[in-house]
């Protein structure tokens, strides 16, 4: 399963988070493992940011791509305290130079700070031009931000935000639009960090097909076509769990059963953030 990005670029629908990873030295060698393993089941998409571990993550995931760069799609985030147009350059190649890459296929503006966002896309556009990111995008923006963004000269390729069975916000009027102009959605904690897999009815929903709950979190963000999830595992066990959500079809059954225990918005609501 893949995602279009606005260039015409595919990516996967599935990728790998890596927020809390590198914060634990006796996890360390779990978690680059569990990356690798994620590489070799076609999870090439890695996401991390500067700020994750006061990027203690992108060191870790340099270490976990070395030899495999170029079979990766590595997305990173750019703190908004970083992202003027001469900041946003000296935090990339800070990015760079911990994950020990000459470029980066996705830069993120982590969220909206106090820096104008013409300024970041300024900063973008130069890091473009140098090859040292192939694309940019945002994360954490609302309808709001991403019509003001969007009117701005540029080509954002995605929005990554909080999106899962409990944050159904954004289909009042955020996904709608990034359908309609056709640019997609990364969604992060896709099982709410854990938290949703208590619940009976995902459960009834994963016994119907031999599943687990979280396979059936994830392939909930995933039914739609224009929306990737990236969930972090720290085990190789939790990498593969994660990877055959891709196997899995709802039916219109597990669909309408998913809907009565976490209904859909039916207003506006702020967007979330975790």
């Amino acid at each position: 399963m893949t995602v279009a990005l606005p260039s015409g670029e595919t990516i996967p629908a599935l990728g790998m988070g890596t927020w809390m990873m590198a914060e634990n030295p006796a996890s360390r060698a779990s978690e680059i493992a569990a990356l690798r393993a994620g590489l070799d089941l076609g999870l090439t998409l890695i996401d991390t940011a500067e700020m994750y571990g006061s990027g203690a993550a992108e060191s870790l995931v340099g270490e976990a791509v070395a030899g495999r760069r170029d079979e990766v799609f590595l997305v990173s985030k750019v703190l908004p305290s970083n992202a003027s147009a001469q900041g946003a350059v000296r935090a990339c190649e800070a990015s760079l130079r911990r994950l020990g890459t000459d470029r980066l296929d996705l830069y993120l503006l982590h969220w909206r700070g106090s820096v104008p966002l013409a300024q970041t896309v300024d900063g973008f556009a130069e890091l473009v031009a140098a090859g040292k990111i192939r694309h940019w995008g945002v994360s954490n923006l609302d309808l709001a931000d991403m019509r003001e963004l969007t009117a701005l000269p540029g080509f954002c390729q995605t929005n990554q935000i909080l999106y899962n069975l409990s944050r159904r916000g954004p289909e009042h009027d955020l996904l709608p639009w990034h359908a309609s102009v056709g640019m997609p959605v990364m969604a992060y904690s896709p099982v709410e960090q854990g938290r949703l897999l208590g619940s009976p009815v995902l459960a009834e929903v994963a016994g119907r097909h031999g599943a687990t709950p979280a396979q059936v979190a994830l392939a909930w963000v995933l039914r739609l076509p224009y929306v990737n999830a990236i969930p972090k595992a720290g085990t190789v066990a939790h990498v593969r769990e994660n990877a055959l959500a891709l196997e899995l079809r709802l039916s219109s059954e597990d669909l309408a059963d998913l809907d009565r225990a976490f209904p859909p918005p039916d207003g506006p609501e702020p967007l979330a953030m975790l």
